[in-house]
């Protein structure tokens, strides 16, 4: 006895005339990359609109003391105010620095 089998009952056939859209393993394997495209766009979006401004490079203007200051002052305070504005490659993070300050 031969039984007969129809689309009906058969799995296989069925399955043939689907869309590709209907099949899940398709999305499942284009979910990785279609959320890297959205996450891309999302990125150049921010990027474009919220730019960082440029910075201004320019160094900050040497300090000077007043001579008539310094001349009121006492040796000790003389030698902490020219120390606190002394560049802190020269005077401080000897420690830190790779190289020692050549005075």
């Amino acid at each position: 006895m031969t039984t007969m089998t129809t689309p009906l009952n058969n799995p296989a056939s069925a399955r043939r005339g689907a869309p590709w859209y209907r099949e899940p393993y398709v999305w499942l394997v284009l979910a990785g990359p279609l959320a890297v495209v959205v996450a891309s766009m999302f990125t150049i979006y921010l990027a474009v609109t919220r730019a960082d401004p440029v910075l201004d490079r320019t160094p900050p203007p040497a300090v000077t003391l007043d001579a008539e200051l310094l001349e009121k002052l006492s040796p000790e305070q003389r030698a902490a105010l020219e120390l606190s504005v002394t560049p802190a490659h020269k005077a401080r993070n000897h420690a830190a620095s790779p190289t020692v300050p050549k005075d």
